[in-house]
């Protein structure tokens, strides 16, 4: 995660993986082979960064070996908002400002959203 050089300051960052280029989110079946953060990973994220959203292209951003441990970290810091699913094909890398517009939904402890990137 180091590598990165996620510069400070930044308080959201989208992933384009391999997972975008596999094209798994036009895909029927879950695919267990997915790109997602382990858990040394996401506790890197929540330790070193001022990160407060993280968005990822496929179904979960944890890791399916370690899909437990990983959202246990996402999730226990409560600063951290994940936003999975998204479709990143004809997005380039850059610096954009990014929009995630979530339904209302009563008693809800999530909801299905669209996000929406301004460069």
């Amino acid at each position: 995660m180091k590598s990165l050089n996620i510069p400070k300051g930044v308080q959201r960052v989208l992933f384009r993986t391999l997972n975008t280029y596999r094209r798994l989110m036009w895909q029927k079946q879950f695919d267990t082979s997915y790109v997602g953060f382990m858990r040394d990973g996401a506790q890197w994220l929540k330790d070193n960064s001022d990160i407060k959203l993280v968005g990822i292209d496929y179904l979960s951003a944890a890791a399916f070996v370690d899909s437990v441990a990983t959202h246990r970290v996402f999730f226990e810091s409560r600063d951290i908002i994940l936003v999975e699913g998204l479709k990143l094909d004809d997005v380039e890398a850059g610096i954009y400002s990014v929009h995630c517009l979530p339904l209302r939904l009563l008693g809800a402890k999530g909801s299905p959203i669209i996000c929406i990137l301004i460069k």
